[in-house]
């Protein structure tokens, strides 16, 4: 390399830094900054050639003027005379053109620095771009990063590249604790940019992180051959997922649940325990609702349509298994099948129960009606649930529940 080269890797070191920008478009950063540099030294850049080694990042400028008679260059930056000319290159005549390298040095100390600072900020530009590009056509696949710190609200991430992923603490599942080091897992959910900044948010509660780990646990969904249709969730505690096969050969719930268990049980792992119902999809409104319910087994079912609403009967022992610890089990079939649910405790001949509107005189109206909204219109519906779960389930308050539990138990004291 000859001593008037500039090797640009050498003289910005900053650039080796550079993870996300491949080495010609740095290269075509660097040569229009210097560009920009001999427009401002010589008014223009028309008669200057940049000539560029991606290789190594060698760079060289050439000037090339016009050899003019003595006193006729109209332009200097343009044209040189000749007796000038004939210090550098006796053998010059009229009419030839002068060709001058470029040297780094002679832009002087302070341009250089400039153009330092021009150049790192025009890649810190860029590097964001590809960071934005790069991570937008990736929202919803799984990402596997470390922890690098741990903030009340959120938890910044770093994958393997050294972006930083943020994962606020409502994406994050109730029971996820994690400390500087730990590998986490998670869906990309929203990449947004932010003061030119890409931020780049991460999921663990998110529909889109269940279905990812299902694909990478079951090859048949991976493969097509098994369509999840759709998945509702309450992290961290139940999660209903419903699948679809086209070959009459496969049965879907089977296949996601895998030999005793070995499929899903990796996925409930992942999930902090999170309990999953893997339902058999079907177009039949009502049976989708029961299978929906599972594990509770109904006795009947009442739709209407157009009000998207279901009536569901079942025997005593199976209404707290419907609706399920904290409403979720029935507050999730709800989702599933789009459906509104009310359960109803349907009495048989020996059972000795008493209808809400019994007690009407103990008991305010808009109370009753509040309970009875939620499926519970006897005595024995309301006390087959616990106070936290009315409290859940009704707008009612706590002390009013409590006085309404107290009237209907001394009924059957």
């Amino acid at each position: 390399m000859s001593t008037t080269t500039i090797n640009l890797i050498d003289s910005f070191q900053e650039f080796k830094d550079f993870k996300n920008i491949d080495r010609p478009t740095v290269i075509s950063v660097l040569e229009e900054v210097f560009r920009s540099m001999l427009r401002k030294k010589y008014g223009t850049d028309e008669n200057c050639d940049v000539i560029v080694n991606p290789d190594n990042g060698d760079l060289e400028i050439w000037r090339t003027r016009k050899v003019m008679e003595d006193g006729f260059s109209e332009d200097d930056d343009l044209e040189i005379e000749l007796a000038e000319v004939h210090q550098y290159d006796p053998t010059l005549e009229v009419g030839d053109d002068y060709i001058e390298q470029i040297t780094l040095e002679s832009f002087g100390r302070r341009a250089i620095l400039a153009a330092r600072q021009t150049l790192v900020s025009k890649v810190l530009e860029l590097e964001k771009d590809e960071i934005f590009k790069k991570y937008k056509d990736r929202v919803g696949e799984i990402v596997t990063g470390e922890v690098y710190q741990v903030w009340k609200k959120e938890t910044l991430v770093l994958d393997d590249e050294g972006n930083e992923l943020l994962m606020p603490k409502t994406e994050q599942i109730p029971a996820d604790y994690f400390k500087k080091g730990d590998s986490v897992k998670a869906v990309i959910s929203k990449v947004e940019m932010i003061n030119a900044n890409p931020k780049i948010i991460i999921s663990r509660t998110a529909p889109e992180f269940l279905q990812r780990l299902f694909e990478l646990e079951v090859p048949e969904i991976f493969d097509g051959l098994i369509t999840v249709k759709k998945i509702v969730r309450e992290p961290g505690e139940r999660a209903k997922v419903a699948v679809e096969s086209y070959d009459d050969r496969i049965d879907p719930v089977g296949a996601c649940v895998g030999m005793k268990g070995s499929r899903i049980h990796g996925i409930v792992r992942e999930l902090k325990n999170e309990n999953i119902d893997v339902i058999n999809f079907t177009n039949n409104i009502s049976l989708y609702i029961t299978r929906a319910l599972s594990p509770a087994k109904i006795t009947s079912i009442k739709l209407d349509d157009e009000t998207k609403h279901a009536s569901v009967y079942l025997k005593p022992d199976q209404v707290s298994l419907a609706i399920g610890r904290g409403g979720h089990n029935i507050k999730l079939a709800g989702k599933l099948t789009g459906y509104e649910i009310d359960v109803y405790r349907e009495a048989g001949e020996e059972d000795e129960d008493v209808d809400l509107e019994e007690f009407s005189d103990e008991i305010d109206s808009w109370i009753i009606d509040e309970l009875k909204a939620i499926g519970c219109d006897t005595a024995k519906s309301v006390l087959a649930l616990t106070v936290e779960d009315l409290v859940k389930r009704t707008d009612l308050e706590e002390e009013t529940i409590k006085e309404v539990v107290q009237i209907l138990q001394s009924e059957f004291e």
